[in-house]
């Protein structure tokens, strides 16, 4: 092979090498943290406590209601309560997302069913921190207000 078919052949090999480099390196899109949103309160209707701390960092809280509420502290509120039946749904995702961190801002709408078979509606205005760890994303920081 002549010299200048060897650099012919050795430059697309090096620029293929470089893209790939950089694909790995580009962040990750809203879609994965949405994601883990949607999963973690999935976890939370379904009472599923084990797989709610897989999703989160050890040092994940929500600060909802005036209070600093951390996994541990959740899954006490959840088995105190009288709501039987949760469902979550989601809108309005604002996201922003480079390589190690991410947030969304967002609504969560919640209904409840009760003991009694009452049903309770509520809506919140929240944002949330993520963290990649590993190559997983992980739910660090929650915050939840209650829309009027």
């Amino acid at each position: 092979m002549s010299t200048a078919a060897m650099k012919l052949t050795f430059i697309p090999l090096v620029l293929a090498g470089a893209l790939s480099a950089c694909q790995q390196n580009r962040p990750d899109g809203p879609e994965e943290l949405k994601a883990v949103m949607v999963a973690y309160f999935d976890c939370v209707s379904r009472k599923d406590f084990a797989r709610m701390k897989t999703l989160t960092t050890p040092e994940f809280v929500i600060f909802e209601n005036g209070k600093v509420i951390n996994n541990d502290g959740l899954i006490d509120i959840i088995k105190g309560s009288p709501i039987t039946r949760a469902t979550y749904s989601f809108d309005d995702f604002r996201a922003s997302v480079d390589i190690s961190s991410g947030s969304l801002i967002y609504f969560n709408h919640g209904e409840f069913v009760t003991k009694d078979a009452g049903t309770i509606k509520r809506d919140w205005l929240e944002s949330a921190i993520f963290k990649k760890v590993g190559n997983e994303w992980k739910l660090d920081f929650v915050h939840s207000t209650v829309k009027k």
